[in-house]
C-alpha cells in the first residue's frame, strides 16, 4: 500500500481518505430479517464508511470456498456502489482450514482470495455458535503463521465464562457482564498471544474491552517487537459502560459485554497512546423484537452509521454521552495538550486497517464530512434494516456528505 494519505480541511468541511470498518456483521446469507448486504452497506455509506470487513457467522457460515464465492457474488449484485466489502473466513473443523489453505495457495482462486481479509476464530461461543476447539485453534494458528494469514480472535475463555454463568444466573441484561467477566477475555488474550508467538502468526485481537488486554498487548510488543500483534476497540466499549444497562437494557447487550467504567477509561488511554490500532464497530443488527424478548436476547448492536460522527464529536471537544461524564483519560490527556485528532480517525479507520488486512487502497474517493452539522441520533432515521440504535437521542457533531 502507499503511504498514508493526509486529510484535508476546508473551513467546516473535512475530506478524509476511504474509511474502513474492519469488523461488521451484515447478516447475509441466512439472517436477512436482521440486515442484509444492501441495507447495511447503505448504512455504511451514509456513515462515511467506504469499505467493510464482514464476519463469517452467517447461515451457512463462511467456512468454504463456495460459501465465500457466494458472499462475493451477493455483494457484487447488491452492495452500495460506494462501499466495498471484504470477507473473513471461519473455521470450526479441520476441513475448513484445508479450504482456507486451498484458497490461499491455489492460483486458480487468486481473484476470490483478494476478497478474503483473513481467518476469524471464536475462542468462545457468540452469535452463530462458532466456537473453535483447542485442537482446531492450534492448527489454525499454525496454518496462519505458515502462510502469514491474519488471524482475528474473539477472545473469551469458556471455562471462566461457564463458571461465572453458573454463579450468576441470567436475570436481565445487566447480569450479562457478570456472566462473561473481564478475566475471561484477559485469560483468552494471553492464550492467543502465546499461540501467536509459538507460530509467528499475525494476530489481531477483535473488540478488546479490558484494561488487562491492552496491558498484554503493550507487554508483548515490548518483549517481542517483531510479532505482528494488533488490536481493535469498538465504539460501544468506548462510549458505553455497565451503567448504561439502566437506560438501554438489552440494546447494549453484546459479546464481550460492556464493562465497568475503569475499563472504558483504559480503552480511551490506549486509543490516544497508539496501543489501539483500529476502531471496528462490530456492527451487529438484530430486530427490536429479538432484543425485547422475555428470555435471553441476542448479543450485538448496530453502529456503522454513527461511529465516525461519534469520533468527530470528540475531536470537536465535546463528549456525546448525554448522562455519563467525559472519561478522565480524555480530560487528563487534554491537560497535557493531547486530544483526539482528525489524524487519529484516519489512523484507526484507514491507515491501520489497510496495513493489517492487506486491503490496498479501497477503490473509493475521499469522503467529505460537514463538521458544523449538529444532529440528533434517531434510530428510525438510520439506514440499517433494524432501525434502532443504542445511541438514541445523542447529540453529535459532524456527518458524512452524501452525493
Amino acid at each position: 500500500m502507499s503511504a498514508a494519505p493526509s486529510y484535508a480541511q476546508d473551513g467546516t468541511m473535512a475530506h478524509l481518505p476511504p474509511l474502513i470498518d474492519c469488523h461488521v456483521h451484515f447478516r447475509e446469507p441466512g439472517l436477512e430479517h436482521k440486515g442484509d448486504i444492501a441495507s447495511e452497506s447503505t448504512a455504511a455509506y451514509y456513515g462515511g464508511i467506504s469499505a467493510a470487513c464482514d464476519m463469517p457467522n452467517t447461515a451457512p457460515p463462511t467456512q468454504s470456498i463456495a460459501a465465500l464465492a457466494d458472499k462475493v457474488a451477493r455483494a457484487t449484485a447488491t452492495a452500495h456502489a460506494d462501499c466495498r466489502l471484504f470477507f473473513f473466513f471461519g473455521a470450526t473443523a479441520e476441513e475448513h482450514l484445508k479450504e482456507l489453505e486451498e484458497l490461499w495457495t491455489n492460483p486458480t482462486h487468486a481473484d476470490l482470495k483478494q476478497h478474503c481479509c483473513g481467518l476469524k476464530l471464536y475462542l468462545d461461543n457468540s452469535t452463530g455458535n462458532m466456537k473453535s476447539s483447542v485442537a482446531v485453534t492450534e492448527k489454525a494458528f499454525e496454518l496462519c503463521g505458515r502462510l502469514q494469514i491474519v488471524l482475528v480472535a474473539h477472545c473469551e475463555q469458556s471455562q471462566i465464562n461457564d463458571a461465572a454463568a453458573a454463579q450468576h444466573p441470567y436475570d436481565g441484561p445487566a447480569s450479562h457482564s457478570l456472566r462473561r467477566p473481564a478475566e475471561s477475555e484477559a485469560a483468552s488474550v494471553q492464550e492467543a498471544i502465546a499461540f501467536a508467538r509459538q507460530h509467528r502468526t499475525p494476530l489481531h485481537l477483535a473488540h478488546v474491552s479490558t484494561a488487562q488486554s491492552l496491558d498484554a498487548v503493550r507487554e508483548t510488543r515490548l518483549a517481542d517487537p517483531t510479532l505482528p500483534l494488533t488490536c481493535e476497540v469498538t465504539p460501544h466499549h468506548l462510549f458505553l459502560t455497565t451503567e448504561d444497562y439502566s437506560c438501554c437494557g438489552a440494546r447494549v447487550k453484546v459479546n464481550p459485554p460492556v464493562r465497568l467504567p475503569q475499563h472504558h477509561e483504559a480503552l480511551w488511554a490506549g486509543l490516544l497512546d497508539g496501543t489501539v490500532d483500529c476502531v471496528g464497530t462490530d456492527h451487529a443488527p438484530h430486530t427490536l423484537d429479538e432484543k425485547n424478548t422475555a428470555g435471553q436476547p441476542p448479543s450485538g448492536m448496530p453502529a456503522i452509521e454513527v461511529v465516525v460522527p461519534l469520533l468527530l464529536t470528540v475531536v470537536a471537544g465535546r463528549w456525546p454521552h448525554p448522562t455519563a461524564p467525559r472519561p478522565t483519560a480524555l480530560v487528563e490527556a487534554a491537560q497535557r495538550g493531547r486530544t483526539l485528532r482528525m489524524e487519529d480517525i484516519v489512523r484507526v479507520l484507514h491507515t491501520n486497517p489497510n496495513r493489517i488486512f492487506h486491503l490496498g487502497e479501497p477503490s473509493a474517493p475521499h469522503r467529505s464530512f460537514d463538521l458544523s452539522c449538529a444532529w440528533t441520533v434517531v434510530g428510525t432515521e438510520l439506514h440499517s434494516k433494524c432501525r434502532w440504535t443504542p445511541y438514541e437521542g445523542w447529540q453529535l457533531l459532524g456527518r458524512a456528505v452524501s452525493h
